[in-house]
C-alpha cells in the first residue's frame, strides 16, 4: 500500500458511500484509478467491507468495548485469526507493556456481548482478559 491507497482508505472511512468521482476529485485522481484501487484493495483483503455507523443516541442498545489480552507464547497470529472470525471484535490492535493485543468489540445488545466475550475467551493461547466498556465518546 502506498500513501494514496492510505489517502483512500482514509476518505472511505469517513463516509464509505461517497462517489468515486468525489473521491477521485479528493484524491486528484481518475475515477478509474479510485476504482482500481478499491478492486485492488479488496481483492487483496485489505478491504473487507463497507459498513454504517450509528450515532450512540440512535441505537442505545448497542454496547462498544475495549478489551485488553494477553497471549501464551508466539501464537499472536493464531489468535488474530480465531479473533477475526468473532463477529463482534471490530479491530485489533497489537501493543507493549502488560497486555499484547488490544480488541475493539462492538455488538448489538448485552446477550451478543456476553457471546462474543464467551467465544473470545475460549480461543486457545489466551492467557487472560480485561475488558472496559465505553459508555461515552466525544470525538475531536
Amino acid at each position: 500500500m502506498d500513501d494514496l491507497d492510505h489517502r483512500l482508505i482514509a476518505l472511505l472511512r469517513a463516509d464509505s458511500r461517497a462517489p468515486t468521482a468525489a473521491i477521485a476529485k479528493a484524491l486528484r485522481v481518475s475515477r478509474g484509478t479510485v476504482q482500481n484501487r478499491i478492486d485492488r484493495l479488496r481483492a487483496s483483503g485489505v478491504l473487507l467491507g463497507f459498513t454504517i455507523r450509528l450515532a450512540a443516541e440512535d441505537d442505545p442498545a448497542r454496547v462498544r468495548a475495549m478489551m485488553t489480552i494477553q497471549i501464551e507464547g508466539g501464537r499472536m497470529a493464531a489468535i488474530q485469526q480465531a479473533l477475526s472470525g468473532v463477529p463482534a471484535v471490530t479491530a485489533t490492535h497489537t501493543t507493549n507493556g502488560r497486555w499484547d493485543l488490544v480488541a475493539e468489540l462492538e455488538a448489538a445488545d448485552l446477550p451478543a456481548f456476553s457471546a462474543a466475550l464467551d467465544a473470545i475467551r475460549a480461543i486457545p493461547g489466551i492467557a487472560g482478559t480485561e475488558t472496559s466498556l465505553l459508555l461515552k465518546t466525544a470525538r475531536f
